[in-house]
This record gives C-alpha cells, sequence and structure tokens, in this order.
C-alpha cells in the first residue's frame, strides 16, 4: 500500500515537473515569436530605421531590453503573476526593437540558416541538461566567469574595433552560452522542487523562460558573428 503511495506520488510529480517544463518553453517560444515578428517589421520600416537607428533614441532602445531584464529579477516576487507575464512579453517587445539591427546588417537566408542551427543546438542542449543525471551546478562559476570575461572584452572591443578579438569573443561566447543552456535547463528543472503553489510556479516558469530566453538570444547571435552572410 505505502509502495502504491509513493508510486502515485511520484507520478504526479513528475506531471507537474513536465507541465511546468512545458510551461517554461511555451512562454520561451511566446518571446521568440515576438521579438522576431517586431525585428523583422521593424526593420522593413524605413520612417522605424530612421527613428530608432538614427536618432539618439538608439539608445533607449539598445538600454530598454537590460532595464526590463533587471527590474523582472528583482521585483518578480513582489510582481502577480499576471504583471510577471505582461513585464515578460513587453522585454520581448524591447528586445524585438533591438534586435531589428541584424536584419539591416545581415541577409535573411543567412538569419533564418544561423536561427534554424541554433534551434536545433539549443533543443540538444536543453535536453542534455534535463535528462542528465550528472549535478551542473560546478560548472555554474566557470561559466559565469567566461561570461563576464566576454563582456569585458567586448566593451575593451568596442574602442579597438579588432576583427581578431571579436572572432574570438564569439567563439568563447558560443561555447559559454551553449554551456548554460544545459547548466539553466538543470536548475530550472530543480526550480520546481522549491515551488509551492500555482502562483509561484507561474513565476518560476517565467524566470526560467528569460534564462533560457538570453542563453538562445545570445547563442544565435555569436554564431550569426562567425557564420552570418553581412549585406
Amino acid at each position: 500500500m505505502a509502495q502504491t503511495q509513493a508510486q502515485t506520488r511520484a507520478g504526479e510529480y513528475d506531471e507537474g515537473l513536465r507541465k511546468y517544463m512545458l510551461g517554461v518553453y511555451n512562454y520561451m517560444t511566446v518571446a521568440m515569436v515576438i521579438t522576431g515578428v517586431i525585428a523583422y517589421f521593424t526593420s522593413t520600416s524605413a520612417a522605424m530605421v530612421q527613428l530608432i537607428f538614427g536618432t539618439p533614441l538608439v539608445w533607449v532602445v539598445m538600454l530598454a531590453p537590460l532595464g526590463f531584464v533587471l527590474f523582472l529579477s528583482f521585483r518578480i516576487n513582489k510582481m502577480s503573476a499576471g504583471t510577471a507575464q505582461f513585464t515578460f512579453w513587453a522585454y520581448s517587445a524591447a528586445m524585438g526593437l533591438s534586435l531589428a539591427s541584424i536584419f539591416l546588417m545581415y541577409s535573411l537566408p543567412s538569419i533564418t540558416k544561423i536561427f534554424l542551427i541554433t534551434a536545433i543546438s539549443f533543443a540538444g542542449l536543453s535536453l542534455v541538461g534535463y535528462t542528465t543525471k550528472k549535478d551542473l551546478s560546478g560548472m555554474g562559476s566557470f561559466l559565469i566567469m567566461g561570461l563576464i570575461g566576454i563582456i569585458g572584452a567586448s566593451l575593451v572591443n568596442l574602442f579597438l574595433g579588432s576583427p581578431a578579438l571579436e572572432f574570438v569573443i564569439s567563439v568563447v561566447g558560443v561555447l559559454v552560452f551553449a554551456g548554460l543552456t544545459a547548466y539553466d535547463t538543470q536548475q530550472i528543472k530543480n526550480m520546481y522542487y522549491a515551488a509551492d503553489s500555482g502562483e509561484v510556479v507561474t513565476k518560476k516558469s517565467i524566470m526560467g523562460a528569460l534564462r533560457l530566453y538570453l542563453d538562445f538570444i545570445n547563442l544565435f547571435l555569436f554564431l550569426l558573428q562567425l557564420f552570418g552572410s553581412r549585406e
């Protein structure tokens, strides 16, 4: 009898975990669609391109996504689930405006090809993070150090403009965000243990989607820098 109850609880837990992870991927997918649609249609509007990239408004557009990430990260525990969702959708829209520039820099076939490569790679890496029995938490500090190094080197290269350094940054960026995809997936899965209500589960799903969204976007951008065909 006790064994049957344990099996029932385990089955309920597995079902809850699957729904939770599906929610994470669904939020991420919707955000990606919003970003992609806004980025493409912004890039095809001469008026929008001039308004954003031809005026100081470009700094607002470029920095707004960071503001949303910080706001969501620090305030989500005090938000309702509905407010958190709205903020996440607003963030993905802001990212769409920011990423419109890639359609001006790279050919559409190139963007499409790199996006598909990124999607396949991301799916495989995320599956590894979800299914592996190995604890990936030890990778965290190493990957964060790599991320900090990328940010620092990118800031330096703003002044140097070195193609060689840009290449190195892109290669390291692909490796770091490939690792982060697997690592974050496992961490997001583990977050389910601490969820104690439907409201908490929803907000954890949104934060998980944000982490994977950032991994995907950055992996895509670094691959685009390495293999994309410029206009």
